[in-house]
């Protein structure tokens, strides 16, 4: 069985679908949750879920092993980003290549890159008068929304749609896919 851990920096609805998901799978389960922002949401899923949590510290974690070690020595297989706002450092990348996955709430490349997360995706892919939009989960490297695609799945934009409704369009693609990419990931 393989170990997880997901990352994430809000409410933890993606963890939360992936937790579920793989609740009673034989091929990985979620070992630890890591956060960076002390009273995130995920917190309280991993304390309900019985699964160790740990904050982590900004100098820390762009500056030194500290986590990478702590990632080793929980034996994680699989890194998860689930809604985590930093950029991974080169460090931790290197030390779990192609092991590191993150999903974005667009169809990249476009609406990518340092600043182009949640609500401000929406925003400007609803001011750029698209017709569809979706999601990418990708493999992490060192650069903002960069690595190799795993899968992309999409949505249709009406003329009717606000950054609000295409948030909830993006969020339903994201529950139904992540879990289950995640889970073939397990299984290579």
């Amino acid at each position: 069985m393989k170990n997880i851990a997901i990352f994430a920096s809000g409410a933890g609805s993606n963890a939360q679908k992936i937790i579920d998901h793989l609740r009673n799978s034989s091929d990985g389960k979620v070992t630890l949750i890591v956060c960076n922002k002390p009273g995130a949401g995920v917190l309280q899923i991993a304390e309900k879920e019985g699964i160790p949590s740990v904050l982590i510290d900004k100098e820390e974690f762009f500056r030194g092993d500290a986590y990478v070690n702590l990632l080793r020595e929980n034996n994680i297989d699989l890194i998860v980003l689930a809604g985590f706002l930093w950029k991974i450092p080169a460090n931790l990348v290197l030390a779990f290549p192609d092991k590191i996955i993150n999903i974005h709430p667009a169809l990249l490349p476009k609406y990518g890159g340092k600043g182009m997360y949640g609500h401000f995706v929406h925003e400007a892919v609803i001011a750029a008068k698209e017709t569809e939009s979706g999601i990418t989960i990708h493999y992490v490297n060192e650069k903002y929304d960069d690595g190799a695609p795993i899968l992309q799945e999409r949505c249709l934009i009406t003329p009717e749609d606000t950054p609000e409704t295409l948030a909830k369009k993006i969020q339903v693609l994201e529950h139904q896919w992540f879990p289950v990419i995640v889970e073939r990931l397990l299984k290579k």
